[in-house]
């Protein structure tokens, strides 16, 4: 069967302009006008291909590599097969980022699921809505009154946009979204099947029973922002939620009302932020992660995954565990605890016991 690729090569771009993109140094000089034209991982990538190895634990394949050509540190740079060209770089993973990005620009925002230009006429449009020249609505997807929908912007097939809501340029809206009381600003990202915002989950406990409590604040999202597919977003109570410029949000992420999350955050998949929390700039936040409302994470502060957060955490520290504490603390934790479990023998006190008998 013939291989189908969704992304085709590139025509070619030469490694001297490669590497010059990417700020890296050609090894051999000879290799300067190799053309390049796709990428690969570093264990099938074959003539043609640009990949990259970042850590020894790579040597294996680095040494075995029949790439056009390969991103590595200056100690690695001597591992490289003598036919693959060696780019020198200090950081290969993003080095390679940017070189695939200028090979397969196409594959950095989700693709058009029609080939219609302009509003579909299958679409469904508020007359008071605003479109600008440039936008693309694909069919069957509804535009809520006084909507404004900026230039250059997708919205997908099966989208919705609520009343009120305003899109930047530049933005790409998946299929089956729907965006609610929302502000959101250029060049902005959102995957399939992402919900933004619907009611916060505020209510007020009574002698009858649980009072709902009406959500009458927005969701602001600022530029470059990138929110994977079916996550979470609900908007403010009294207030705004907030995901701040650059900030990249994964798949099946939950965002709960008054969340303000700062500059350039990474919240990796199925993380879920309670209502009213605070993240500084550049936090990290790893997979499957229960973060607590009212708290504050500092600027900088990386989080390991399937952590519990319960309390402040300062700027620019790693956490981890249950509850979420300084991962050195974490670390001993888990060694004091295998001690406990297996002693000095390795052996369980279970077999330990065992023997004895």
């Amino acid at each position: 069967m013939d291989k189908i690729r969704f992304f085709p090569p590139h025509e070619g771009i030469s490694l001297s302009d490669l590497s010059g993109r990417c700020g890296a140094e050609i090894a051999n000089p000879e290799f300067a006008g190799r053309i390049i034209t796709s990428i690969a991982p570093l264990w099938r990538a074959a003539a043609g291909d640009v990949t990259f190895a970042a850590a020894r634990k790579a040597l294996p394949d680095l040494r075995n590599s029949q790439a056009g050509a390969v991103f590595v540190t200056a100690r690695l740079a001597a591992e490289v097969p003598p036919g693959v060209a060696a780019l020198i770089v200090a950081d290969p993973q993003s080095a390679f980022a940017l070189a695939a990005a200028a090979l397969l620009p196409s594959a950095l925002r989700p693709l058009p699921l029609t080939a219609e230009a302009g509003v579909s006429e299958a679409a469904i449009v508020h007359s008071t809505a605003v479109i600008e020249a440039g936008a693309i609505v694909e069919a069957f997807a509804v535009i809520g009154a006084r909507a404004e929908i900026g230039a250059g912007t997708v919205i997908a097939s099966g989208a919705a946009i609520g009343e009120g809501t305003r899109i930047g340029r530049n933005c790409d809206i998946g299929h089956a979204a729907t965006i609610q009381h929302a502000l959101i600003g250029n060049n902005v990202i959102i995957h399939p099947s992402v919900s933004i915002g619907q009611d916060g989950f505020g209510y007020a406990p009574g002698p009858r029973g649980m009072i709902k409590i009406p959500q009458i604040g927005r969701v602001i999202i600022q530029d470059h922002v990138e929110i994977g597919a079916s996550t979470t977003i609900d908007r403010g109570a009294l207030d705004d939620t907030v995901i701040g410029e650059g900030t990249k949000i994964d798949n099946q992420v939950q965002i709960a009302h008054n969340v303000r999350i700062g500059r350039h955050c990474v919240i990796v998949s199925q993380t879920g932020i309670a209502g009213s929390t605070t993240l500084g700039d550049g936090v990290m936040i790893g997979g499957a992660c229960a973060i607590n409302g009212h708290i504050t994470i500092g600027d900088g502060a990386q989080i390991a995954a399937m952590s519990g957060v319960a309390s402040h955490v300062p700027a620019n520290v790693r956490w981890a565990g249950i509850p979420a504490r300084p991962l050195n603390g974490f670390l001993r934790d888990v060694a004091d605890a295998n001690a406990r479990a297996f002693g000095r023998t390795g052996k369980t006190k279970n077999e330990k016991d065992g023997e004895e008998q």
